[in-house]
Parts: structure tokens; C-alpha cells; sequence
């Protein structure tokens, strides 16, 4: 495992446990094994570091959803599928952000600097919905900014419920929970 894994993997244990805002580099680097120094060789600040354990230590979601292959509806589920387990693992790092105004606008900053933040699952969503659209897959009609939106936020929701609910060694959601969500927008966004 490279040093860079490993800080990734630190990174991922203590920013759940202690929530993004709580989690300091050089309480991940020792997690890691490392010197803060060695952190700062692989990552350039806090924020990009968070973003990396999002993108490589979390469960991929809108990046399921290719235009053409499968189908619409599978594809959505897929992606619905894999935003439930992300949201319910992100909501305990990224919570401690949010409750602190000063926190929160510096990090929107910062996110805002790397082409990040929650608006990017959204817009993912429906570029992947307007491919398909013009593939003539999704209805030529359909508001496919409301239905990503619909179904982001569904996730979100329904993530957070799980979080709550269930103790942190519970399996994820199950497939059909995804499918539920997904079901009621397919007769607006089918031919």
C-alpha cells in the first residue's frame, strides 16, 4: 500500500469519527503512520484531501449512469443505489462542516476552487439524463434538472434516515430501496 493509500485510508477513519471539521492533518497523518510533512506531499490542503476520500474512499455513484448502455431506469437505479450508500457515509464527516457558518463558508470556497461540492452529483445527473434524452431514451419534454435534483435529494434524505436509524455496521440500503425511488419519475422521463 502506498503512503498516499494510507493517508486516504486515515483520513477516511478519522474524518468519520471526528467529522470533517474535528479531523486535523496531523491527526490524520499519525492515523496514517506519517509526518503531517509527508500528508502535505500527496495533498495540497485539507479540502483536497476531503475531496479524495470522497472520490476514492466513498461509494461512486453518478459515474454508474453512461448514456446508452443498460437501461434508463437500471442505470438510475444504479446511480440512486450507490447515492444512498455515499450519503449515509458521508453525512457523519461532512455534518460537523455545516453546523459552523465560518467552517461552512470557507469550505464552499474552497470547494468552489476545485470545481466541487453537493451541487456536482445533480449536475452529473443531468447531463447523464440530457444524453440520454438526446439519444431519444428520455422523454424530449422531461425537466431533467428537476428529476437529478428529485432523485439527489432522495438520496440524501433517505441516507440520512438510514445513518440515524441504523447503527454504523448495518448494511446499506438494499437495491429495491433504490428502485422505489426511482420508480415514481419513470412515467415522466420515458417516451
Amino acid at each position: 500500500m502506498t503512503a498516499r493509500e494510507r493517508i486516504l485510508d486515515a483520513a477516511a477513519d478519522v474524518m468519520r469519527e471526528r467529522g470533517i471539521a474535528g479531523a486535523t492533518t496531523k491527526e490524520i497523518a499519525k492515523a496514517a503512520g506519517y509526518s503531517e510533512a509527508l500528508l502535505y506531499k500527496h495533498f495540497r490542503d485539507k479540502e483536497q484531501l476531503m475531496l479524495a476520500v470522497l472520490k476514492e474512499r466513498m461509494p461512486a455513484f453518478t459515474a454508474r449512469a453512461v448514456a446508452g448502455e443498460a437501461t434508463v431506469e437500471a442505470n438510475l437505479v444504479g446511480v440512486v443505489h450507490g447515492g444512498l450508500a455515499f450519503y449515509r457515509r458521508a453525512f457523519p464527516m461532512m455534518a460537523s462542516m455545516a453546523a459552523q457558518p465560518q467552517l461552512m463558508a470557507a469550505s464552499r470556497e474552497a470547494l468552489r476552487q476545485y470545481g466541487a461540492g453537493p451541487q456536482e452529483p445533480v449536475r452529473a445527473l443531468t447531463r447523464y439524463l440530457d444524453a440520454e434524452r438526446d439519444l431519444g431514451r428520455v422523454a424530449a419534454g422531461a425537466d431533467t434538472a428537476a428529476a437529478a435534483a428529485l432523485l439527489m435529494g432522495g438520496c440524501f434524505q433517505q441516507g440520512f434516515l438510514h445513518y440515524f436509524a441504523a447503527p454504523p455496521d448495518a448494511p446499506d440500503l438494499p437495491e429495491s430501496a433504490a428502485a422505489a425511488l426511482v420508480r415514481p419519475l419513470l412515467p415522466v422521463l420515458l417516451p
